[in-house]
């Protein structure tokens, strides 16, 4: 029997809850975990999250909070932070960062027809003209045709809505109190880390299995 294909939304340092939807997922030797991006900042232990993802999963993506962390290390400009980020700063240590350093924008898999992504697509362009900056970032679509954020441009159609495919789409990063679907994505980032819950997406039976935030650690 061939092993699942399960992609984990937005962790943000919930290492408990990424503990417990583990244990619930009950992983076989054929799985292959990937996490969608945003493992770090704004929850209580990044440091566990990290340990626990070079533990189980096969990949984990570039989000932009990462990505955000990647480009302090480079630079030493603290205008890439935000105020959560030096919590997560006392907290990793090398391999932490060599982790990050390795992750890839997106994980493919042909035979199911699906492209896993942090945060999305511009429609209309192949998704393998990728750059960091969008896939990372994008939520809606603005006016222009250009990728922005919800609160830029609140309304604007979010770029799921525009996806016609193939492939088939699975990203985090756009929180909502429930799984976002249309015929052609999935969105999976529950809010976990606001107090939602922490999500997995099960491959190819479009499985959800959840486990509920044991509390709120952030208030945007």
């Amino acid at each position: 029997m061939p092993g699942r294909l399960i992609a984990i939304g937005d962790i943000h340092g919930c290492s408990q809850e990424f503990e417990d939807l583990l244990a619930k997922l009950a992983l076989r030797d054929l799985d292959r975990v990937v996490l969608l991006g945003d493992l770090v900042n704004r929850g209580p232990d990044s440091f566990r999250v990290i340990q626990l993802a070079r533990q189980h999963a096969t990949a984990a993506l570039l989000g932009n909070h990462e990505l955000r962390l990647l480009n302090f290390r480079k630079t030493d400009d603290p205008s890439h932070l935000k105020k959560t980020d030096y919590a997560t700063l006392e907290q990793i240590n090398g391999k932490c960062w060599d982790y990050m350093e390795a992750m890839p924008l997106t994980y493919e898999d042909k035979e199911l027809g699906v492209v896993l992504v942090h945060g999305g697509f511009l429609p209309g362009v192949p998704w393998q003209r990728k750059s960091a900056r969008v896939v990372t970032r994008i939520q809606v679509v603005g006016p222009d045709g250009e990728p922005c954020k919800r609160a830029e441009a609140p309304d604007s159609p979010h770029w799921s809505e525009l996806w016609r495919g193939p492939p088939f789409v699975v990203y985090g990063h756009t929180p909502r109190e429930e799984v976002s679907t249309t015929a052609w994505t999935a969105g999976i980032d529950t809010g976990c880390v606001l107090g939602g819950s922490l999500t997995a997406f099960v491959l190819p039976e479009k499985k959800i299995v959840q486990v509920r935030a044991r509390k709120r650690y952030f208030t945007p």
